[in-house]
């Protein structure tokens, strides 16, 4: 009998140990999270940018992303995470982007990564890359693009869209498909 209380404080001490050397090995090989550094030349990186613009009174932009980086002497902003809202007299445009680069002087934009174009009238457009040309006024991708609208699914090989003559090209091999059902008009309505 007097064995037993030997033996149970015994184990109780082997245990205490145990703990204690588990969390004595944790403390001291923990390693300290050290924040974020960032290399990177650009001049200037902004958290939340936003930009906006009005032309002549007839269409307007805003352009917000998570954060960009700013690179004077290329006259160029490298953004993340965009969104482009474009505000026209009878329409209006939501364009998203994982990334995109602002080229200041010419006020052109390269959006990269998983591009949606979505209008307020039921289009929405597709691609991995879409360029804009301000003083040609002119949307391009030489990427595969689809866009659906009203029961219509189009895909092609590019894309090209002249704002100031009003066309739209879809190019390269074109593919439709007409369901006629304006629920299929794209992916987003189906979820």
């Amino acid at each position: 009998m007097r064995k037993l209380p030997l033996v149970i404080l015994g184990c109780v001490a082997v245990f205490l140990t145990a703990v204690g050397g588990v969390l004595l090995v944790k403390t001291r090989g923990a390693k300290r999270e050290m924040p974020e550094t960032v290399h990177s030349m650009a001049d200037y990186r902004i958290k939340e940018v936003h930009l906006q613009e009005e032309d002549r009174g007839q269409s307007r932009w805003d352009l917000d992303a998570a954060y960009g980086e700013t690179f004077e002497e290329q006259g160029k902003s490298e953004m993340k995470v965009v969104t482009i809202r474009i505000h026209e007299p009878n329409r209006e445009w939501t364009i998203t982007s994982d990334e995109g680069t602002f080229f200041r002087d010419s006020k052109d934009v390269e959006l990269r990564g998983h591009v949606v174009v979505i209008s307020n009238d039921g289009l929405r457009m597709e691609t991995t890359v879409l360029n804009w040309a301000a003083k040609d006024q002119r949307a391009w991708t030489d990427r595969p693009t689809t866009i659906w609208r009203s029961g219509v699914v189009a895909v092609g090989q590019s894309f090209e869209s002249r704002v100031n003559d009003e066309t739209t090209m879809l190019k390269g091999r074109v593919r439709a498909t007409i369901t006629g059902r304006p629920s299929a008009a794209s992916p987003a309505e189906k979820s």
